[in-house]
Parts: C-alpha cells; structure tokens; sequence
C-alpha cells in the first residue's frame, strides 16, 4: 500500500459516533491483477473490524465522476503515505 485516506463525514465531523461507515481511499501501488484484488479486500475487511463499522473502500483509479472526485479531495485526510 502507497497511500491511505480518509474522506467524507468521518474526515470533517469529529463526533465520530454520528458516522455511520467510514470512507477510505487507497493506492495500492502497480500489483498484478489477483494480489491487487486480494490486498483490497484484506484491507477492506481488516478496516471493519479494526474499526467495528461499515467501510468503504475506494481506488483512485476507479473514480470517474468529477464531483466526487472534487468533494473527495475537499475532505480527505492523510493517514498512511510510503
């Protein structure tokens, strides 16, 4: 993993509790296809159960549409960069 964000409600809001999934987006770096699908899943379900809710995980790659991708890097927190 390259880099881990945080975005969305969980990043602006610090009344974690109202939070009802937590928004996370990941770069995963060049890995072949069956890694890159096996580390995004592992890494999905070891958030929710590090975090005991509901995570979604998005790849900057699969981001299409602009207005999200705006709102995103309006919110997102760094947590983890390589």
């Amino acid at each position: 993993m390259k880099r881990l964000d945080l975005f969305g409600s969980a990043a602006i809001d610090r009344e974690a509790g109202r939070v009802g999934d937590l928004d996370f987006l990941v770069d995963l770096g060049d890995l072949p296809p069956e890694q890159y699908a096996e580390t995004y899943f592992r890494l999905r379900e070891a958030l929710e159960k590090l975090f005991s809710r509901p995570v979604d995980l998005v790849t900057a790659a699969s981001i299409r549409n602009p207005f999200f991708k705006q709102r995103l890097e309006q919110t997102k927190s760094m947590l983890y960069a390589a």
